[in-house]
């Protein structure tokens, strides 16, 4: 599907995104992120531990 990135990639896409958001976005963008991925994993938690329950 995809190729495996490298460092070359990755850095090309770190810069396009330092261009597009500037520097003073960056943490607020990341914080957001993090905070997305942290809701995102304890409702998949939610979801396995309900699906655990109604199999008892």
């Amino acid at each position: 599907m995809f190729p495996a990135m490298g460092m070359p990639e990755m850095l090309v896409i770190m810069v396009v995104i330092l261009l597009l958001f500037g520097a003073k976005r960056l943490p607020e963008l990341a914080r957001g992120l993090g905070k997305s991925i942290r809701e995102f994993k304890k409702a998949a938690e939610d979801v396995k531990r309900e699906i655990d329950i109604s199999d008892d």
